[in-house]
């Protein structure tokens, strides 16, 4: 079993997404010694925006792109490399302003590519990230599960349908700003949502 962590917090050690997706990839190895894991911090390593310069350079046939174009569109690569030899693909997805991070926008941005990951069809779009399982861990301030606060997961279902990966399950950590016993509520929560999951 391949895996694949992306962590997508700005803060790194200090995130509770991470600690919880990591707490994710840890069960899946204790269940598999055999499995791989290939760590992306976007935080540590954050993944270039999509601007206009990208675009140029994807849309470039590859024997005419500039040194500066090839490298760009070798960044894209390497991720959608990293998700197509994936089997799991393990999140970590704080909520900011009621969003995912830019981080992780921007690496979504990356692996979404036509004729790559998803191709158009006389039926319509069809995802070619299939086969694969797919956690997320959500960590959220307030609690907003459930409710039309709540653009992350309507988002990301969206995103992963498109490309393929319908096999995915949420573990939720919520109310993280309302004190310290909400806090550890949140997490306790979490953790029992892991172990079903990973369970399953």
């Amino acid at each position: 079993m391949n895996i694949l962590q992306i962590n997508s917090s700005a803060r790194r050690e200090a995130s509770h997404s991470t600690r919880l997706a990591s707490r994710i990839v840890q069960r899946l190895r204790d269940a598999d010694h055999n499995a791989t894991l290939t760590v992306r911090d976007l935080g540590s390593v954050p993944h270039p925006v999509l601007d206009e310069a990208a675009l140029g350079a994807l849309f470039t046939p590859a024997n005419q792109r500039t040194p500066k174009q090839a490298a760009r569109v070798a960044l894209d690569d390497t991720v959608i490399a990293e998700i197509q030899a994936a089997d799991v693909v393990v999140l970590g997805v704080p909520m900011y302003n009621f969003g995912v991070s830019t981080q992780l926008k921007n690496w979504i941005d990356a692996i979404s590519r036509a004729g790559v990951t998803f191709r158009y069809t006389e039926k319509g779009p069809e995802g070619l990230l299939k086969g694969k399982k797919v956690y997320v861990a959500l960590t959220r301030g307030g609690k907003y599960r459930n409710t039309p606060a709540d653009t992350q997961v309507p988002y990301l279902k969206t995103v992963f349908t498109f490309l393929g990966l319908i096999d995915v399950q949420f573990v939720y950590a919520e109310g993280l700003a309302m004190g310290p016993d909400a806090e550890q509520r949140a997490i306790a929560s979490a953790h029992e949502q892991i172990e079903e999951a990973v369970a399953a």
